[in-house]
């Protein structure tokens, strides 16, 4: 007999009409008619006399009621012991690496989801470019990162997430190029640039030029607070991703996505062969539920 045939059942022999079991229970009427059905015909025992749109209990119905009030009370029970050890368990410090990028909103919902339900949980954020994140994370310094491709990820065990970050120039308002929609692999010979010192985005854009003539890099940056300035200033444009550039100044600084398009994701990574506490491993979950 399932839980649902007798939640189904002590509604309506609460309720006193189907109408009413149903509105509580937020199905349709038919639902719970076939319920009861399948209760009766599994039972091979009338539950409820019926006279009019009212229901009135059997003799049989009276008894499975008592019964069924038992069980439903017990699985209650032993459902909110087993949540109230869980949120036992649930305590400790969160320690997130996190690169600048859209999917750091996706970060907060998590936390936000996990702080929520978990009052004791804390955490902290350590915010920096690859490099730093996964030396952090190397170094047991950071439980789980979020990190932007292209990435290495061959060592951790990793989680795509899906959100796009699309990837562009960065320029003052008054630099020539500042009139154009996009900016093309024919626009970039020679253009000062500030960009990522990490080989692997050197080697993206490398392919995204196509042989195409290479700007001039002047420089290297790993988080956009501190290039900000310099494009201002156009000292030089800076190749970065558009979510990033969200909050900047729209009055005097441009974001030019490339075309075609350069597009990469965010991966969410954590150590492998390593044993992963209970706040770690939940952590993890709700970005697996979510977007495995």
């Amino acid at each position: 007999m399932e839980l649902r045939l007798l939640e189904y059942f002590w509604t309506v022999a609460d309720a006193g009409t189907v109408s009413e079991a149903a509105r509580r229970l937020h199905v349709t009427q038919p639902t719970v008619s076939r319920q009861i059905q399948a209760l009766e015909d599994e039972l091979d025992t009338q539950l409820f006399d019926r006279e009019h749109n009212r229901l009135t209990l059997t003799e049989a119905g009276v008894f499975l009621r008592s019964r069924a009030q038992e069980i439903l009370s017990l699985t209650q029970q032993t459902e909110q012991a087993f949540t109230d050890r869980q949120r036992a368990v649930m305590t400790g410090n969160l320690r997130i690496g996190c690169v600048e990028a859209d999917n750091s909103a996706t970060m907060a919902m998590m936390l936000e989801e996990m702080t929520a339900e978990y009052p004791e949980v804390t955490f902290s954020i350590t915010t920096g470019d690859g490099a730093i994140i996964t030396d952090q994370l190397d170094k047991g310094l950071v439980d789980v990162a979020v990190l932007l491709e292209p990435v290495d990820t061959t060592k951790y065990e990793s989680l795509r997430l899906p959100r796009v970050e699309r990837w562009g120039l960065l320029m003052a308002r008054e630099a020539f190029l500042a009139t154009r929609d996009v900016i093309t692999p024919q626009d970039m010979g020679g253009l000062p640039l500030i960009m990522s010192e990490r080989p692997a985005v050197r080697t993206m854009l490398d392919h995204w030029l196509a042989g195409a003539e290479p700007p001039h890099i002047i420089g290297h940056f790993n988080l956009n607070f501190n290039v900000v300035p310099l494009v201002e200033r156009q000292v030089g444009m800076a190749l970065s991703i558009e979510g990033v550039n969200r909050d900047v100044d729209h009055d005097r600084l441009k974001f030019l996505p490339l075309s075609p398009t350069l597009s990469t994701h965010c991966v969410l990574v954590w150590r492998r062969n390593r044993v992963l506490t209970p706040l770690v491993a939940d952590y993890i979950r709700r970005f697996r539920e979510a977007f495995s």
